[in-house]
């Protein structure tokens, strides 16, 4: 493929035409935002789980004892606010290095966190359903 003379004009999407090197922290920047909206995404799930869990289950199913649930709906709540509070926190970090050209490290410690968290309330919910069908 030969290379477009200087005065051709070039199409977008032809394959010929240098990139500019801005696109990528454009794309880089959407895909922020997308994350962005995914944390909040997940942190809206889990409060949604949390309601169910400490009010709409205790309730349909008639269950006498309702400490558990309320426990788990507790934790489930709080492991949504902590995912939209990270989200923040992850979109802000992100924006501000593409922005001066470098990476933003995930914090490992929140990493680690919401990954025991969500990994014990999957255990607390399995055992609560063998427990007190």
């Amino acid at each position: 493929m030969n290379a477009p003379a200087r005065d051709e004009e070039i199409a977008a999407d032809d394959p010929r035409r240098p990139l500019d090197p801005r696109d990528y922290s454009r794309r880089t920047l959407l895909a922020n935002e997308r994350t962005f909206l995914a944390w909040w995404r997940t942190g809206l799930t889990s409060l949604t789980v949390a309601i169910a869990a400490a009010r709409v289950v205790p309730e349909l199913s008639g269950s006498k004892t309702t400490w558990p649930y309320l426990v788990l709906g507790t934790v489930f709540a709080l492991l949504g606010v902590l995912c939209m509070v990270y989200g923040e926190h992850r979109r802000a970090a992100v924006s501000k290095a593409v922005r001066r050209g470098e990476f933003a490290e995930v914090n490992r410690a929140i990493s680690l966190i919401i990954t025991t968290t969500g990994a014990l309330l999957g255990l607390a919910t399995v055992a609560l359903i063998l427990v007190d069908p």
